[in-house]
């Protein structure tokens, strides 16, 4: 069993010859079907680095199969350009959007992307454009490994088709683009907003103080823009998050910030008011509390046992509440107040913000 191209480069054989259909998952059944039969399926290069190896081994016992896994695209391209693959970023975006590639995009990074078809290549050129990376270097690898190998060097602003499939590009990034700042705290204009954000020097504070681990899963309830949970998601590529927004205007604002981050896959958002809707979301490592605090959504939480719980507040009612709290479960209770320079007639004077009391505890 395997793609046409793929049962193309046999020689003559008298096995019987079975096309993989598309979708790939549409061909499961149809190997399940051939149990007790001896199978050979043909993939592309190593089927556990972004290929079906992976999909085929979950749907049988490990006494069922064996691998012979041959080079991946990846270090068959990285052999053509003779680029060390430790210092080369390497993506399947072959089923991913473009925008997973947002905050690797800095002058001089090496990526080699694994895309869904020709037409892709230039849609990723045109991404990359966008971005003000129309610089960058592009090396469009068709066919590697086959006799039908081919490889175009060019601009990403002026790369010409077509291409064929199955094609990886690799990318030396260049241009006048911004890249992503690797810490939290990004510019509060990174994110679509309407003024319901967190600003960018609480929310780095606030992110320090959720402190986001691999594999771990944020609420982030009263998410405005949804910069917390967006935060969240790029310190690590396995954290997941819940947004939680009653208005919905903006959930389609957290929406469009997810997917021009790259991170919309990783984001579930959940339309209502948080002591409704998140009955049934996946259980929480951290909560924050952005906005619609209140003494029952903090009874309602206090039962999350080993949960890191952050809380940002700036009128006195919530003041008070989190003192309240503070009293009852302990943890931390810091009053942030901040001021920034500004004009005032010729000369220049401090400016203060609202002043912040963030409480943080492990419940």
């Amino acid at each position: 069993m395997g793609p046409p191209r793929h049962l193309a480069l046999l020689p003559e054989t008298t096995a019987e010859c079975l096309e993989w259909p598309v979708p790939f998952a549409d061909g499961l059944p149809i190997l399940q079907g051939l149990r007790g039969q001896r199978v050979v399926v043909l993939v592309s290069g190593d089927p556990f680095w972004y290929g079906a190896g992976a999909s085929i081994a979950r749907t049988f016992r490990p006494d069922e199969w064996r691998a012979l896994p041959g080079p991946s695209t990846f270090s068959l391209a990285a052999a053509r350009l003779g680029w060390s693959l430790e210092d080369t970023h390497c993506l399947g975006l072959h089923a991913q959007p473009l925008a997973q590639m947002r905050c690797h995009l800095a002058i001089g990074v090496r990526m080699i992307v694994l895309v869904r078809d020709g037409p892709a290549v230039l849609a990723l050129a045109d991404y990359l454009t966008q971005q003000g990376f129309g610089d960058s270097r592009l090396h469009v690898l068709e066919r590697l490994g086959g006799p039908a190998e081919r490889r175009t060097d060019a601009p990403a602003h002026s790369l010409a088709g077509p291409f064929t499939h199955p094609v990886c590009v690799a990318v030396t990034v260049d241009g006048s683009g911004i890249a992503l700042p690797q810490i939290s705290g990004l510019p509060d204009d990174t994110f679509e907003n309407d003024g319901q954000i967190t600003k960018r020097p609480i929310r780095a504070m606030t992110l320090s103080t959720l402190a986001p681990k691999p594999g771990e899963h944020l609420w982030d309830i009263g998410a405005g823009s949804g910069s917390i949970a967006l935060e969240w998601l790029l310190a690590h590529p396995s954290t997941q998050a819940t947004a939680v927004e009653i208005r919905a205007d903006r959930v389609q604002r957290i929406s469009r910030n997810a997917e021009m981050l790259g991170v919309a896959n990783r984001l579930s958002i959940v339309e209502g008011d948080a002591l409704e809707v998140l009955d049934g979301a996946q259980s929480p490592d951290a909560v924050f509390i952005g906005g619609g605090l209140s003494d029952q959504l903090l009874q309602a939480l206090s039962n999350r046992t080993g949960t890191r719980l952050i809380v940002n507040a700036v009128t006195l009612e919530g003041e008070t509440l989190l003192s309240d709290w503070h009293t009852r479960l302990g943890g931390t209770l810091m009053r942030i107040d901040l001021a920034t320079a500004s004009t005032l007639g010729s000369k220049r004077a401090w400016r203060a913000s609202y002043p912040l009391v963030q409480w943080s505890v492990t419940l």
